[in-house]
């Protein structure tokens, strides 16, 4: 779907109900965003604290035990490392390695092709924690790192980045900000493969909203929205 255009409403009223974007027939290009005034020294520092307390308390709820149970099933599953790192574009463009639990056999085209529906290198163990997004929790380590936020636009791996930024206009403003486990394109649904065009300029339009309209109590939202779609809507997790 070359040429097209997504729009959806960047209204001020709750985040929750703004509407899934809509395609269109009508070819432009995308400049970089204004900045959310939001995105302030004492904003950023309530923004990092809170990443570390809830990472935090995650780990000694929840992933102390889960970790070990996930790398043990991925180990008797197949052969190749519990954990898969990719390099990734970061704030302001730089580069990061992201860590993920492997679900994949392991294979020379991870870096350059996604993963699809019913897609033969994706293991058994693989599907489980693709489908319940478990596998992204290593990616509490990048937030203990300072690499990643808990919410913010999601890193793509740099193929994708190339390809992309390539056919929209401003394409890496969506790294004026730290990358998130979550974003607000993925609390709406848009999970999974990028095939066509118009899937990605949805995920760079609400990634851009974002940015323009963030502040402290909009990630607490977004968390929320997250969580929501994790249980309700499945459909694009493989």
């Amino acid at each position: 779907m070359n040429g097209s255009v997504v729009h959806f409403r960047e209204s001020e009223n709750n985040v929750g109900l703004m509407d899934k974007p809509h395609v269109e027939k009508n070819a432009g290009r995308e400049q970089s965003p204004m900045v959310s005034s939001g995105f302030n020294k004492a904003n950023l520092v309530v923004k990092r604290a809170s990443d570390i307390f809830i990472a935090l308390m995650f780990m000694l709820i929840i992933g102390f035990w889960l970790f070990p149970i996930i790398a043990i099933l991925i180990k008797l599953d197949s052969k190749g490392p519990v954990f898969f790192k990719q390099k990734r574009h970061g704030k302001d463009n730089e580069l990061f390695f992201c860590y993920k639990f492997r679900s994949m056999v392991v294979n020379h085209e991870a870096d350059i092709k996604q993963a699809t529906k019913n897609d033969a290198r994706v293991t058994r163990v693989g599907k489980f924690i693709r489908k319940t997004s478990i596998d992204e929790l290593p990616q509490l380590i990048n937030v203990f790192k300072g690499d990643m936020s808990i919410v913010g636009p999601r890193p793509h791996p740099v193929s994708l980045n190339e390809q992309f930024s390539s056919q929209i206009n401003g394409f890496m403003s969506r790294h004026h900000s730290k990358p998130g486990l979550t974003g607000l394109a993925q609390a709406k649904g848009y999970r999974g493969e990028t095939a066509e065009f118009y899937q990605m300029y949805a995920r760079y339009r609400m990634d851009i909203f974002y940015l323009k309209k963030w502040n402290p109590v909009l990630d607490y939202k977004i968390i929320w929205m997250t969580f929501l779609s994790l249980v309700l809507d499945r459909e694009n997790a493989y």
